[in-house]
């Protein structure tokens, strides 16, 4: 069996095609989004995951305010600039970028972020808002999931997907989006993880797989059924080097796979800049 690809640049052009005309309706009534980010310390990756950011950013007429905390940064620096951009008017997006350095409290210094800003979704009361299926920032990869099934015709509603990982950032949220009452998700969704031995029972029986473990390679042909869609969520970096979760042998066994490059990454970063407008839109209608 050869399997189609299921590549997320197309789903994130159409995704930046909506967002021109919105940002354009906002710019008449005198509102420019903002994306505001937090860089804490001098690791090369991350510092060029925000320049990445900001330049899309910039090209999508967006402001781009940034700062740039040295390496040695205390909690109190980090909730000093979040403060600052919770008070800004013309922040309507805050990002924070992670992994901090370790003496950074990550999740104390979300929790202190206005959550309406909160354009990761990450939040504890967007967390909240989610699991009641409330409007909120939805977190950006499990929304880019949706939306990349969704683009290339994948049907979930009333079909079993199988999740592999119950991290907070993907596999939780992830179940929780895709079980709602709605054409794109509405599925029967199995939540497994590293801690169920025998995890590939449920693999096996799926007609999607969505590998959110971060775990290299761990999902490969045997785990799976013929003919099942299976999407790569999870990775993990060695330096510059992406290491996936999904096994490229996979392709083999699946009627149609996510590519090991551009496939939900590209999704999630679409996603982070709907969340920008979404929240300038609200500003708006408020």
């Amino acid at each position: 069996m050869t399997a189609r690809l299921l590549p997320g640049g197309p789903v994130a052009d159409a995704v930046f095609a909506d967002l021109t005309p919105r940002v354009a309706a906002l710019a008449e009534v005198g509102v420019v989004p903002g994306l505001a980010t937090l860089l804490v310390g001098d690791d090369s990756a991350s510092a060029g995951y925000i320049r990445m950011k900001i330049e899309k950013a910039e090209s999508l007429g967006f402001t781009a305010p940034h700062v740039h905390l040295p390496q040695d940064a205390t909690q109190a620096d980090v909730e000093a600039v979040i403060a600052d951009f919770n008070r800004a008017d013309d922040v309507h997006g805050i990002l924070v970028q992670n992994p901090p350095p370790p003496q950074i409290d990550f999740d104390a210094a979300m929790a202190l972020m206005d959550p309406d800003k909160d354009v990761d979704g990450l939040h504890p009361l967007n967390m909240g808002r989610l699991a009641l299926g409330m409007p909120g920032p939805v977190p950006c990869t499990p929304a880019g999931i949706e939306a990349l099934l969704a683009f290339h015709g994948v049907e979930i509603s009333g079909r079993h997907v199988v999740v592999l990982g119950r991290g907070t950032t993907l596999g939780r949220p992830l179940a929780m989006l895709l079980t709602q009452k709605r054409p794109t998700a509405n599925a029967a969704v199995t939540l497994v993880h590293t801690g169920v031995p025998d995890w590939s029972r449920y693999t096996k029986v799926a007609d999607v797989v969505i590998a959110a473990a971060g775990v290299p390679g761990i999902l490969r042909p045997e785990h799976l059924s013929e003919g099942v869609v299976v999407v790569g969520g999870g990775v993990r970096y060695e330096g510059r080097k992406l290491l996936p979760d999904v096994d490229e042998s996979c392709a083999e066994v699946a009627s149609a796979i996510t590519p090991r490059i551009g496939g939900v990454g590209p999704t999630t970063i679409a996603m982070l800049f709907r969340n920008v407008v979404e929240a300038a839109e609200r500003t708006v209608k408020a």
